[in-house]
């Protein structure tokens, strides 16, 4: 359920390093986030070409639920978002490590990566 090669936040957010652009890592959210939002309708993503700060609101995304904010799990410059969201936002419900990636962010220092948490350590925050 959550997979041991991405890196993890405790906002829920994983990193797959690397990503499918050079030098950028991959970002999603967890089985576990998808769960508690429920049905997701609408995804903001932000822009490529923008700057992101590790920990700051990025995005939203919008449930049949609510509204909940997605936050960066690392600094950097966005070099692509998941298109496909924009027509089939369903893909973060029932694809959350695949189709339903959400953007890629080319990290501004490559130490931030050794800050996140490990499947192990991620899973440990939720059972707390």
């Amino acid at each position: 359920m959550y997979p041991d090669d991405l890196s993890y936040t405790t906002e829920h957010e994983w990193v797959r390093n690397p990503g499918e652009q050079t030098g950028a890592v991959r970002v999603g959210i967890s089985h576990y986030a998808q769960d508690a939002l429920g049905d997701i309708v609408y995804v903001s993503l932000p822009e490529v070409g923008s700057t992101i700060t590790a920990g700051e609101t990025c995005g939203e995304l919008e449930s049949t639920k609510s509204v909940s904010d997605l936050y960066a799990p690392v600094s950097g410059e966005v070099v692509a978002r998941n298109e496909a969201l924009d027509a089939t936002p369903e893909l973060v419900n029932t694809d959350p490590y695949g189709g339903g990636w959400l953007f890629e962010v080319v990290p501004s220092d490559a130490d931030q990566l050794t800050g996140l948490l490990d499947s192990a350590g991620y899973q440990a925050t939720l059972e707390g």
